[in-house]
């Protein structure tokens, strides 16, 4: 299994929003789920900030997820384009695969 986990510090004023589109029936698991080997997305929301989210997208494997990139790239630009409003920093934290 393939991993990516991404942190997020949503706008305060639009956390209900974040949750809603980055959750795991969000618009980027609707995108997602077009691609074969995709196993879901996890959102958890941190205890100490309450605007701080990780989600954690799990794949078969990375060469599904890096098929889906090359396969959905336009799609995928215009979701985050579209999200944007909604967080103040993202960063990728780690990915990885399992044997």
């Amino acid at each position: 299994m393939y991993r990516i986990v991404w942190q997020f510090d949503a706008e305060p004023d639009r956390v209900a929003e974040f949750e809603r589109e980055y959750g795991r029936d969000g618009v980027w698991a609707r995108l997602f789920r077009a691609g074969e080997g995709y196993l879901g997305t996890e959102l958890f929301r941190s205890l100490d900030h309450p605007a701080r989210f990780v989600t954690v997208d799990r794949w078969s494997s990375r060469a599904a997820y890096d098929a889906f990139r090359v396969a959905r790239e336009q799609e995928y630009a215009g979701v985050d384009t579209q999200c944007e409003r909604l967080t103040r920093a993202e960063e990728l934290v780690a990915r990885g695969e399992e044997p």
